[in-house]
């Protein structure tokens, strides 16, 4: 009976390591395949080329860069003709006079160039908005590529698990043969490989996502295949840590349209109270007589807004002007607070993952990995149960993905400050 059973478990195992080599030789010849790197410095050219909210947010811009000459321009002038004292034959070759006049309306001096000046500002904003939303783009494409390599390491991670969970399989197979082990080691290896084939599907599925939303940011076939992008480098940020916050109150898109938007309201603030200031038509005009001398003539008509009935609505226009402006003051201070409050806190979370990814490579992975060597031994040598070596082998693979997980992270929160301080950090140092 104990030899039927022992027959039984062993073809289970033969079972589980034939299914195990298939789908190792299956990852081993994807690996063999060459492939390239998934270059980031290209990606970023093409999400600035393609990308459709990049395109629409720089088309706004030109629409907004148009409408300064529109602001800067006189309204059309008028071409009119007057026929007075037409006979009742309704015969107009026979009117008394016949004049013919072209007027133009000319605002008071300075409010044409106060519009112009506002539309220039509201074209910077605009301007400045497409610079955010570069920023923001690659932000999140560098978040998105990191996300991917993250996806690629977690199935490279797993391969090698299922690689050396084989192994265990072998030498537990090999100890329950020679009597020196249990059929609950054998059975504990047979479930623990099992559980490893399970968790491929979600690691796939996982990496399509990751590929899905790099390609939508390109404005590609979302089920387009993707090169493995590049593991991230551990550069030290210290010589370039100490600018960041002025770097950011100098050169954040975000903190320059609120800049702009005050600029903008003082200048509509100014175009108010110059509404104050009477407005003029002037016209040209030249009378036909009939069967008497003809001439020329011209008359130049002025508005009155400072009448007692109108005067209300301009004061209007003038407290709504300034109340913007102070609005717009607000904001922008609320920006600058909050820019420092994102620098610091994002600062203070980067050094957090840089130190934790720096203790799992220095410490942590030499030491887990250490661990599930002495393990190997002992388990060979009867030194130790196979419950030690399964789980030693977990940690070893846990540590592994909290490692890249940390470094990953770190790589977010470089992309969000690089976001919000408006420049390459990579790059500048």
């Amino acid at each position: 009976m104990r030899q039927n059973r022992r027959r039984q478990y062993m073809a289970v195992a033969s079972v589980l390591m034939l299914l195990f080599s298939s789908g190792l030789s299956r990852a081993h010849s994807l690996d063999s395949i060459p492939r390239t790197r998934l270059m980031l410095p290209e990606l970023i050219q093409e999400v600035l080329a393609k990308n459709p909210e990049l395109v629409a947010a720089r088309k706004q811009w030109e629409a907004a860069t148009t409408r300064i000459a529109q602001a800067r321009s006189l309204d059309d002038p008028t071409l009119s003709v007057q026929l007075w004292n037409i006979p009742q034959t309704f015969n107009i070759t026979q009117a008394q006079n016949s004049i013919f006049g072209l007027s133009q309306n000319l605002p008071f001096p300075g409010k044409l160039a106060l519009k112009g000046d506002v539309a220039t500002r509201s074209a910077e904003m605009t301007e400045q908005a497409v610079r955010g939303k570069e920023r923001e783009l690659v932000a999140r494409l560098k978040q998105a590529y990191y996300d991917l390599f993250l996806a690629h390491k977690a199935i490279q991670i797993h391969h090698e698990q299922v690689e050396l969970l084989g192994q265990f399989v072998e030498i537990t197979t090999a100890k329950f043969r020679t009597g020196k082990g249990s059929q609950a080691d054998v059975l504990k290896a047979q479930v623990e490989l099992s559980l490893l084939f399970q968790q491929l599907p979600v690691l796939e599925q996982r990496r399509e996502t990751a590929e899905a939303m790099l390609n939508t940011l390109l404005d590609r076939d979302p089920t387009s295949s993707l090169d493995i992008p590049q593991e991230p480098s551990q550069i030290p940020l210290d010589k370039i840590i100490e600018a960041l916050p002025r770097l950011a109150l100098t050169d954040r898109p975000e903190l320059k349209v609120a800049e702009l938007a005050v600029q903008r309201n003082e200048q509509s603030l100014t175009l108010a109270q110059r509404q104050y200031y009477p407005d003029f038509n002037v016209a040209f005009q030249r009378f036909q007589n009939f069967q008497t001398s003809d001439g020329f003539g011209a008359y130049v008509a002025m508005s009155i807004p400072f009448a007692f009935w109108t005067k209300p609505r301009y004061d209007a226009s003038v407290q709504e002007a300034a109340a913007a402006v102070s609005a717009a003051r607000a904001q922008h201070r609320t920006v600058e607070n909050l820019t420092r409050f994102q620098v610091n806190d994002l600062l203070a979370r980067l050094r957090a993952t840089d130190q934790t990814a720096t203790l799992y490579r220095t410490t942590i992975l030499p030491q887990a990995e250490q661990g599930l060597e002495a393990a190997r031994v002992g388990y060979r040598t009867g030194k130790a149960g196979f419950l030690d070596l399964i789980e030693t082998q977990r940690a070893w693979r846990g540590f592994q993905l909290e490692y890249f997980k940390a470094l990953v992270d770190r790589q977010h929160r470089l992309a969000e400050l690089e976001q919000i301080v408006g420049v390459d950090l990579d790059r500048q140092h």
